[in-house]
């Protein structure tokens, strides 16, 4: 055989070249990309009237002897016939009634390994961290735009994210102190931030029409922040989409205000019930609640991701209503410092009234060049954790994550039909 033409060489060399870049690129672009999971299915058993809750119960601003991730490592495995009993669960209706259902798990081993993410890294504590950094979203201009309109109050004094139409999920605590119902629950109800209307030019009601020209700039806050944080270059089409005329505006200053609606109906997690779950009470502490009335408000889909710290930026955000801000949204970005497979340890500043705020992050669609938010957990609020075992407590902000196992409740709970929710 003679020897290789140079020509035939450099395109060998060039194509292997792009080839390694090509496959470098994928690679990046995997880790800002949302991955698929295969969940379980949850399945409803039997459902079992009960006698009505007490509703004696009052809120708590903080929990405390919460068995935490340095706690938890101490812990056998749950079984299958344990995770089954944890993700059974109460219903409690309008009206004062209350059910039980039990469930089943299928497909368990199907679902890929979800990973032990075990961090060493230094914790801060105390619920804010040196210099406060939320952002107050008083300006009804952003507060009630998607994302910081997925967020709504809940009438016990917490914050929830909206998960469908119809569906609104916070933490178990907002709604039942493991023991009891809170007092507040049997009237539950929901706020909505809404822009207030302003009746005028035209006749017909909501809001004339203004017809003044439109400013440009006014960009989302979070988008600016959120393309540092995810890399994304951040949309640039349609920048005067959806702008208020300058009458509208001046009609929307002042603090937010709240449309209310009332709850059909509340699940909980029986992991989340005292003497159910022993040390794995926290991982349970989610709750979701269905609006009699769906609000005219887009809502966050859910995700799973198996390590927030491994990501490129490793930040969360969330919004919510900050007790020492009434009236206002308040938005918060911030790391994880600390991950295991159900619970987060984070560094974002937060108050009472936080609590059941929606936690997301901000990946590419698979194959696609759209990014897009998903709640990837539930903020607990400022915690009292048991460190070791043997009492001694440290203070943190925790969150519970959402795994193939908890996406598969939610689902089932939003949708009533498990085989729509096969993969996360």
């Amino acid at each position: 055989m003679g020897p290789i033409p140079l020509c035939v060489l450099l395109l060998v060399t060039v194509l292997t070249v792009v080839m390694a870049v090509a496959a470098e690129g994928n690679a990046v672009d995997d880790e800002y990309t949302w991955p698929q999971w295969k969940v379980p299915l949850v399945r409803k058993r039997r459902t079992v009237p009960l006698s009505s809750p007490n509703f004696s119960a009052h809120p708590q601003p903080e929990l405390s002897g919460t068995c935490g991730i340095e706690c938890q490592r101490r812990l056998p495995a749950a079984s299958l016939d344990d995770l089954e009993q944890f993700l059974s669960y109460e219903t409690v209706y309008e009206n004062g009634t209350r059910t039980y259902t039990s469930v089943s798990v299928q497909g368990l081993n199907e679902v890929t390994a979800w990973s032990t993410n075990i961090s060493s890294s230094s914790r801060h504590k105390r619920e804010v961290y040196g210099t406060d950094t939320r952002f107050t979203i008083s300006d009804k201009q952003f507060s009630t735009k998607y994302p910081f309109s997925t967020t709504v109050k809940i009438s016990t004094g917490c914050s929830g994210v909206l998960v469908s139409p119809t569906h609104v999920l916070t933490a178990a605590h907002c709604i039942h102190d493991g023991k009891d119902y809170l007092d507040g629950v049997q009237k539950l109800r929901v706020g909505i931030l809404k822009e207030k209307s302003r009746r005028g030019r035209g006749g017909k009601g909501k809001g004339g029409r203004g017809k003044g020209k439109r400013r440009k700039g006014d960009k989302d806050k979070e988008e600016v922040q959120e393309k540092e944080d995810d890399g994304e270059k951040g949309d640039r089409k349609g920048k005067g989409k959806g702008r208020k005329s300058r009458s509208r505006r001046s009609a929307e200053s002042g603090k937010p205000s709240f449309k209310w609606t009332g709850v059909k109906k509340t699940q909980v997690p029986k992991g989340w019930f005292k003497g159910v779950s022993d040390g794995l009470t926290a991982d349970y502490d989610y709750a979701v609640l269905e609006l009699k009335k769906a609000p005219k408000v887009k809502h966050m889909d859910l995700g799973v991701i198996p390590s927030v710290k491994k990501l490129p930026a490793g930040r969360i955000h969330f919004s919510g209503f900050d007790d020492d801000r009434p009236g206002n949204l308040v938005y918060r970005f911030c790391s994880v410092s600390e991950e295991s497979n159900d619970l987060l340890y984070q560094y974002c500043d937060a108050k009472p009234g936080s609590s059941g705020s929606g936690i997301y992050i901000r990946l590419k669609e698979p194959g696609k060049k759209k990014w897009t938010r998903k709640i990837i957990g539930v903020f607990s609020g400022h915690q009292w954790v048991d460190v070791n075992g043997n009492g001694m407590q440290q203070d943190y902000n925790v969150a519970v994550r959402i795994t193939p196992l908890k996406y598969a409740q939610i689902c089932y709970w939003v949708h009533g039909d498990s085989s729509e929710c096969q993969v996360a």
